[in-house]
């Protein structure tokens, strides 16, 4: 197979930045174009001093019909209500796209205006980005939704469990803790270090822009309407999400009957590693692993679940590399091997 060339539409944010970082360790990726509006004419390693020496690009400003045309496949690491912009532009041609942005992921369009804008392009349709539920669609795919950081961390957690019938599924109640690097690159109040670094918030507590995403998922899983009840914090660090779930148990069973549960439903999955304690987020950060643990309560009745991904990896960037390894029949590992960076 000839090698994929590729494009990073976004090249000056943080998921931009994990893009390059991750496909310059891609034995079949030659990455043919670094684009963004801003930044335009500087060097990729300007703006990303860590990719000095790796990335010889520079940024350029996007002209869509063209970059269809020399491309593979783009990756949009655009902010929301971007993509659909261009997408569509990029269509015509012969590339996939895997837009890391929340305008294709959505199976009903009106649930995306009633939590972001009015869509521009609501005839273009993508596959939900989550290779461990959607991998054959994946496969077939020519766009992409990669799925957001809290939604990945909340479905691999709970998936077994739904799909299984384990648990009550009006009572989900999903409490994540992210950290800075969500927010992007450019700064604000909320993000900036001497306001962030020694507090934690709550934010958009009953109405998380996630949230009918992971509604969405788990209600395929379960065969009916789900609601979970999602509520985000910000934590003090710069990367990672750990998503604890307390859900209510149908049957009194055992952990082992659950841990054995959730290891054969992703037996087969190279980037879901079930542990037998609870996860932690600096097992995961710089890797594309989702570590899920569970514990029970002395009755049976009450399960937590806990999950870690490092939200730029598995919760974004690294995803759309494992989405695109099976869009184009490779070893969806290729390019993501390396373990999380610890301590």
């Amino acid at each position: 197979m000839q090698e994929i060339k590729a494009a990073v539409v976004g090249a000056s944010g943080y998921t931009g930045e994990e893009l390059f970082r991750l496909l310059t360790n891609h034995t079949m990726v030659k990455l043919v174009g670094a684009y963004d509006v801003r930044n335009v004419g500087k060097a990729v390693s300007d703006v990303h001093p860590n990719l000095r020496g790796i990335v010889d690009l520079k940024i350029t400003k996007p002209d869509y019909e063209v970059i269809s045309k020399v491309v593979d496949v783009v990756f949009a690491a655009v902010p929301h209500k971007v993509a659909m912009k261009f997408v569509p532009k990029i269509l015509r041609g012969s590339a996939r796209v895997i837009d890391l942005s929340a305008d294709y992921r959505f199976d009903e369009v009106n649930v995306y205006e009633r939590h972001y804008d009015k869509h521009e392009s609501p005839e273009v349709r993508g596959v939900y980005g989550l290779p461990e539920i959607h991998r054959t669609e994946i496969k077939r795919a020519r766009l992409v939704a990669n799925p957001g950081c809290f939604p990945t961390a909340a479905i691999l957690s709970l998936a077994p469990l739904i799909k299984e019938h384990f648990i009550d599924l009006d009572h989900i109640i999903i409490d994540s803790k992210t950290g800075t690097s969500g927010a992007g690159a450019a700064p604000t109040g909320v993000t900036h270090h001497p306001l962030a670094g020694a507090n934690m918030r709550a934010y958009a507590a009953t109405t998380h822009r996630h949230s009918p995403e992971i509604d969405q998922e788990l209600s395929k899983l379960a065969g009916r309407k789900t609601k979970a009840h999602f509520t985000p914090h910000l934590v003090p660090i710069v990367r990672g999400i750990l998503s604890t779930s307390h859900v209510f148990m149908k049957k009194r069973v055992s952990k082992e009957t659950l841990l054995t549960l959730y290891r054969k439903f992703y037996a087969h999955e190279p980037f879901v590693r079930v542990v037998e304690g609870l996860p932690e987020i600096n097992f995961v950060v710089g890797s594309n692993y989702c570590d899920i643990g569970l514990e029970l309560d002395a009755d049976g009745n009450r399960l937590v679940v806990v999950s870690a991904i490092d939200n730029l990896t598995k919760g974004a960037s690294g995803q759309a590399v494992q989405n695109m390894n099976l869009m184009f029949g490779l070893d969806e590992r290729e390019g993501l091997r390396a373990p999380a960076q610890r301590p």
